[in-house]
């Protein structure tokens, strides 16, 4: 048992028997106790050099990045194995996973927390047949057929009990039963999603899935339960990394259950609208009881709260014109969101109350934004060029600035880069609220110093003063040619800003192109791959009729054999000798009826030696002489007398297969009592 349970992989600890109680007491001493509340203790901090080695390793092994994983989650199990080799520090463990590849795999699945069972929350799975695959159900009217992903499946289970839900909401409502499930169940463990396809669960099963269930979709074996075709057919599984991998897309479900926990808030931050982007519009979310959407309601409505159930909002982008952009390269390299800079009170001196009053009454209004084009921080009066958008608050320089502004401002920040040189507009005319047009001077400047504000631009409005009327008219001749350098230069400004549209659509044109090409590439590529299924599939199937040709074969031959050895055991029966046949080591391998009688042998004997069963004759010799007759293939015969007065002739022979080869022997009693009487009448008849 102990040598199974090391090649089994799954022992901590293997030490020599009086060594263990040391380790273990060891080990208990060093784990934290469970029962200390979380906020009642803090934490120790984890070394950080030490801990990025450890990440470093496991990333170099497994191509897993576990840098985003939450802290505490990391220290609890990175102590553990620390405690099961009587290390201290993260310095050593991590030295010693520096020359030990086999411990950092076990790190690695123990990192893998694969906590998962069968219809895990009933009232979840009540709401999911009764409610949500139902409205789902009624949503699909052009495709027949639902496509679900369940994020982090461990073992299958949930899975699986999502298949056995659709299959029985279409049995309860025919008018959806051509309806098709695909679920696609990830998870970052290959031996999770090995056992996974296995389909293989252990009796104990049966404490979370209904008799009914269990009868209608599992088939029983000895000590497990197997997922029936019906159902395994309906799952897709395959090792993939939710933080490094591609989305799967176009999806009606999403089920991530209790991984979201795992995960830093940064991280959670960008999956969030991961999933939303993945969805369907009126798409579902299912997370686990501890998780929710946290901020990002204006993606997910909450449906059935408790439950954690949320429907995708179809108002909102899914993430952003950039959200592709910012996703791939992978989630691995999320980044922390720009703090937004604080207004500081303003203190009692009296500099910084007078330098206040200046930027707010004499300073030009401008603003600053981040990358996005999002208002980190306002300066002086910006109501004539910018105005709040209608609907849900938008702090987004392109929804907010007027009419007159936004495609020349918008141009001049994708121009503007650190570095470049500022960029001044001349001329601009802006919208004003009550009526009438201002002339605007925009400058716009990207931002290098102070650190701070690395990487923002600032957006500064200057108004043109408007000449009177009158003196307009007193000076038409003087300025008229002012005024008409004044239209050419509008009129040049207009042209490059229709060159540079003109240029950039363009490019998105080129862009479009190539990428429309690598998509006609790759669709070849995926076609071409579909015929090598295809063709790998029919292989396969005349494989598997071949199979089932020899399986009939071997069936057929499996009968003639269970017929020939009823009828060897019909015949061994009805003759009247007690034989007793033994293998080479003088076990008992099969015997007759009339040997019973004889030999103390019954049906849980076989296998057994001879030599530990007990016989009615008066014969100690006879394993002696079955050994010597195995020895030196001598035949043996001789008359014994047994306990209850009769007589039996003892035959010792080899037994020769048909291959001549000798495997044992076999020993014959045949019953010579009457034999016997009849000689001793005539001895005392001739005596006397």
């Amino acid at each position: 048992m102990p040598q199974s349970a090391i090649a089994a992989q799954c022992a901590d600890i293997i030490a020599p028997p009086a060594e263990l109680p040391a380790r273990i007491l060891a080990y208990v001493a060093q784990v934290p106790d469970p029962g200390v509340p979380a906020g009642g203790e803090s934490e120790p901090a984890l070394e950080p050099e030490p801990l990025q080695r450890i990440l470093s390793l496991l990333q170099r092994r497994t191509h897993h990045d576990f840098s985003l994983y939450k802290p505490s989650t990391l220290h609890r199990r990175v102590e553990r194995r620390m405690a099961i080799h009587d290390l201290t520090t993260l310095a050593d463990y991590a030295n010693f996973l520096q020359d030990n590849s086999h411990e950092i795999d076990l790190l690695f699945k123990e990192l893998l927390i694969g906590v998962t069972s069968f219809f895990r929350d009933t009232a979840v799975w009540e709401y999911l047949a009764d409610v949500a695959l139902p409205e789902l159900l009624a949503r699909r009217t052009m495709q027949r057929k639902l496509r679900v992903w369940v994020v982090g499946c461990s073992t299958g289970e949930e899975a699986y009990s999502l298949a056995i839900v659709f299959s029985e909401a279409i049995r309860r409502q025919r008018e959806y039963s051509d309806f098709s499930l695909q679920i696609f169940a990830t998870d970052l463990s290959p031996g999770a999603i090995d056992t996974a396809r296995r389909g293989r669960y252990p009796a104990s099963i049966s404490d979370a899935v209904s008799a009914q269930r269990l009868a209608q979709f599992f088939t029983a074996r000895e000590g497990s339960y197997d997922i029936n075709p019906e159902i395994r057919d309906m799952v897709l599984f395959a090792p993939q990394d939710v933080i490094l991998d591609p989305p799967f897309t176009k999806l009606d479900l999403i089920t991530c259950r209790n991984l979201l926990i795992y995960f830093d808030a940064p991280l959670q931050r960008s999956l969030i609208p991961l999933f939303h982007y993945s969805l369907r519009d009126g798409g579902v979310l299912l997370l686990g009881s501890a998780e929710t959407v946290g901020r990002f309601n204006n993606l997910f409505r909450p449906i059935q709260p408790t439950l954690r159930v949320y429907q995708r909002r179809d108002d909102v982008p899914g993430g952003g014109a950039d959200f592709m952009m910012r996703s791939f390269p992978p989630l691995s390299k999320v980044t922390r969101e720009h703090p937004v800079p604080t207004t500081h009170d303003l203190s009692d001196n009296l500099q910084a109350a007078a330098d206040q009053v200046l930027l707010q009454v004499y300073a030009p209004a401008a603003v600053v934004t981040n990358g996005d084009g999002d208002i980190l921080y306002i300066s002086g009066r910006t109501g004539k060029y910018l105005e709040p958008a209608a609907g849900k608050a938008n702090w987004n320089i392109h929804a907010m600035v007027r009419e007159g502004l936004r495609v020349p401002i918008s141009v001049a920040l994708r121009k503007s880069t650190p570095g470049s040189e500022p960029q001044h507009l001349h001329g601009l005319q802006v919208q004003l609220p009550g009526g009438g047009e201002q002339r605007v001077e925009v400058t716009v400047q990207a931002l290098r110093e102070p650190a701070a504000l690395r990487g923002a631009t600032m957006i500064v409005f200057r108004d043109i003063a408007q000449v009177p009327a009158g003196e307009s008219r007193r000076k038409n001749g003087k300025d008229k040619t002012t005024l008409e350098v004044s239209h050419e230069t509008e009129l040049q400004q207009y042209r490059d800003e229709i060159q540079t549209l003109s240029e950039e659509a363009r490019a998105s044109r080129e862009e479009l192109q190539s990428a429309n090409e690598e998509l006609q590439s790759t669709n070849e590529e995926l076609q071409s791959t579909n015929e090598e299924l295809t063709t790998s599939k029919e292989e396969m199937q005349s494989m598997n009729e071949e199979l089932q040709t020899i399986n009939a074969e071997l069936q057929t031959k499996l009968d003639d054999l269970a017929l020939a050895q009823s009828d060897m055991s019909n015949v061994l029966n009805s003759i009247e000798i007690a034989i007793l046949f033994l293998d080479q080591g003088l076990n008992v391998r099969r015997y007759t009826d009339r040997a019973t009688k004889i030999v103390n042998v019954r049906e849980s004997d076989v296998g057994r030696p001879f030599s530990d069963l007990a016989t009615n004759l008066q014969y100690p010799e006879l394993h002696e002489d079955a050994q010597e007759t195995l020895r030196t293939l001598t035949f043996s015969e001789k008359q014994v007398l047994a306990n209850d007065g009769r007589w039996f002739t003892v035959r010792i022979m080899p037994y020769r297969r048909l291959d001549n080869v000798i495997d044992g022997v076999v020993i014959t009693f045949v019953d010579i009592t009457e034999t016997k009487k009849l000689e001793q009448a005539l001895r005392r008849d001739l005596e006397a």
